[in-house]
C-alpha cells in the first residue's frame, strides 16, 4: 500500500527518532508499504518519519545509479559510528520536499552498525554514493533534513518555496500529507 509522505513543515520530521524491537507491530507489512511508497515516487531511500512514523527505521535502494553496484537493504535502528573522507558535494533532493534540490557536503565513507528486517545485526562499511543515500535516511531519523546542511544564502533564497511546500501549494508527484493545508480546497 502506497503511504502518504509527509511534507517539510510536519512536526515529527525533526523528531529524534525512537528505537524498536522485533515485536514492533506490523513492522513487515510497514517495510513493504515503504518500499512501494518509495519507488511510487521514484526515490532512492525513504525513513519512517517521512510516512509519519517516529521510529529509527529506514529503507536505501541504489538500483537507478548505473554508476555503482546496487544496494537495497533495510535499516532498523541504526547508529553511523564513523565518517571518513574528504567531504563531496553532490545535488541532493528529498521526497519530503518536493523540487528542491541543493548542493550538500558529505564525506563519503561511512561505518554504520544496523538490524536488517530479519532482525540480524551488521556492522558495515559503505562508500560513494549508497554511503550518502544513507547519510541522507539518517539524517531523517535523527530529526535533521538536507535543507539544514547548505549554506546560509541558499537557505534565505529557498525559505519561501518551504513555506509554499508545507502549505500544499507546491506538490509531489506522489500521495502527500501537507501540515499547514488550507482545509478549505
Amino acid at each position: 500500500m502506497k503511504l502518504s509522505i509527509v511534507a517539510y513543515g510536519d512536526p515529527v520530521l525533526k523528531k529524534v527518532c525512537e528505537p524498536i524491537d522485533e515485536n514492533y507491530t506490523n513492522l513487515n507489512e510497514l517495510i513493504e508499504n515503504m518500499w512501494e511508497t518509495m519507488y511510487n515516487a521514484s526515490g532512492v531511500g525513504l525513513a519512517a518519519p517521512q510516512v509519519g512514523l517516529p521510529i529509527r527505521l529506514f529503507v536505501v535502494d541504489t538500483s537507478d545509479n548505473d554508476d555503482e553496484p546496487r544496494y537495497k537493504k533495510v535499516f532498523i535502528n541504526a547508529q553511523i559510528l564513523e565518517e571518513t573522507g574528504e567531504p563531496w558535494g553532490f545535488t541532493e533532493g528529498c521526497l519530503s520536499i518536493p523540487e528542491i534540490r541543493e548542493e550538500v557536503f558529505r564525506k563519503p565513507n561511512i561505518l554504520i552498525s544496523y538490524y536488517d528486517e530479519n532482525w540480524q545485526k551488521h556492522e558495515e562499511e559503505v562508500s560513494g554514493f549508497a554511503a550518502r543515500v544513507i547519510q541522507h535516511e539518517y539524517d531523517h531519523i535523527e530529526g535533521k533534513l538536507f535543507t539544514e546542511k547548505i549554506n546560509l544564502l541558499r537557505k534565505q533564497l529557498i525559505k519561501g518555496k518551504l513555506d509554499k511546500i508545507s502549505k500544499g501549494e507546491i506538490r509531489g508527484d506522489y500521495k502527500m500529507k501537507y501540515p499547514r493545508q488550507n482545509k478549505k480546497r
